[in-house]
């Protein structure tokens, strides 16, 4: 039903006031939601969020219906007086020119994993209906056994090179899969941390290294991995092309993996962690992946975490021609 009288412009505007409730806005302008849903995707406690929606439904911006024990809610943008209207579209409008888009890239990405986990949750409860088989397994063998048993689809006398290795995680999963890893770091504190957590593990080989420089042999290993390092190093096509080198696919190997940030606006993560780039393009690696000599080449976007903080996550493969 639409509303027809019109608010003075100067409440309309003071409602408008604060960057969280325009976000609220752009995001209710494309979804029905409910308030747990929003503070996930915002990823603000449910009561901030609940009190700034308040403040919009007061105002007359919002839509609102009850649904079960939630309350979800919308901006239905044809029903709101024709000068609201008009103010939104303008304020719509600043939101991107203003320097804003990257941040509204981000909720709207994890709006997507947030509305994909609604439909999860929808067909877990129809199947746990059906059989509670769902929550048996868990119950039964965790939530882990799935991703960690797919692992095994890795050849068993493959050698893997792990760049970058950090504190061992995942050479901790890789150990077991295959007859070798190298866990390789620069950082002699990293090292030692991995050791301690895979100590008695007798198939990871501990090397000191730079990624742009690595001790490690031409086509001696049959897979290459980076998890989250490329933005650390100065120089990433150069780690790229001696991820390619190091490589060899006699074996059916021949694979360089690469995970991190999708491009992103947090420049502060350059001074409170050190990153060198903000993120990359999908263009981009793919030209850094073809100028080191991999075909093949694949850029995915990975499924986040909705409780998840940090930018979207990239996977990126090829492989030695």
């Amino acid at each position: 039903m639409k509303r027809e009288a019109s608010r003075p412009i100067t409440d309309l505007l003071a409602t408008l006031g604060e960057q969280i409730r325009l976000r609220l806005l752009r995001l209710l302008e494309l979804e029905e939601v409910s308030v747990g849903e929003l503070a996930k995707v915002v990823q603000l406690p449910q009561s901030t969020v609940s009190r700034h929606l308040k403040i919009l439904s007061e105002g007359g911006w919002l839509n609102r219906r009850n649904d079960g024990a939630a309350t979800l809610y919308r901006m239905v943008l044809d029903d709101l007086p024709i000068g609201q209207r008009a103010l939104w579209v303008t304020v719509r409008e600043q939101l991107v020119a203003g320097g804003q888009a990257a941040e509204l890239s981000e909720d709207v990405r994890r709006l997507r994993m947030v509305l994909a986990e609604r439909m999860t949750d929808s067909q877990a409860f129809f199947g746990r209906v059906a059989g509670e088989w769902d929550d048996l397994r868990v119950q039964l063998f965790g939530e882990r056994f799935t991703p960690l048993s797919l692992l095994s689809l890795l050849p068993g006398n493959w050698a893997i090179a792990d760049i970058g290795c950090g504190t061992g995680n995942a050479s901790e999963l890789l150990a077991p899969c295959v007859e070798r890893v190298i866990s390789i770091d620069q950082s002699e504190p990293m090292l030692e941390a991995a050791r301690r957590r895979l100590s008695g593990v007798r198939n990871v080989e501990f090397v000191l290294g730079s990624a742009e420089s690595l001790p490690l042999a031409d086509r001696s290993v049959d897979a290459a991995l980076s998890l989250l390092v490329l933005h650390h190093i100065a120089e990433p096509a150069r780690a790229i092309e001696e991820m390619a080198r190091i490589v060899r696919k006699d074996r059916g190997g021949g694979l360089v993996l690469l995970v991190d940030m999708a491009r992103h606006d947090r420049d502060h993560y350059r001074h409170t962690m050190g990153h060198r780039h903000t993120g990359f393009a999908p263009e981009e690696i793919q030209k850094l992946f073809a100028s080191a000599g991999l075909a093949d080449v694949r850029v995915r976007e990975l499924p986040g975490e909705p409780d998840a903080r940090g930018p979207g996550l990239f996977v990126a493969t090829g492989r030695v021609k």
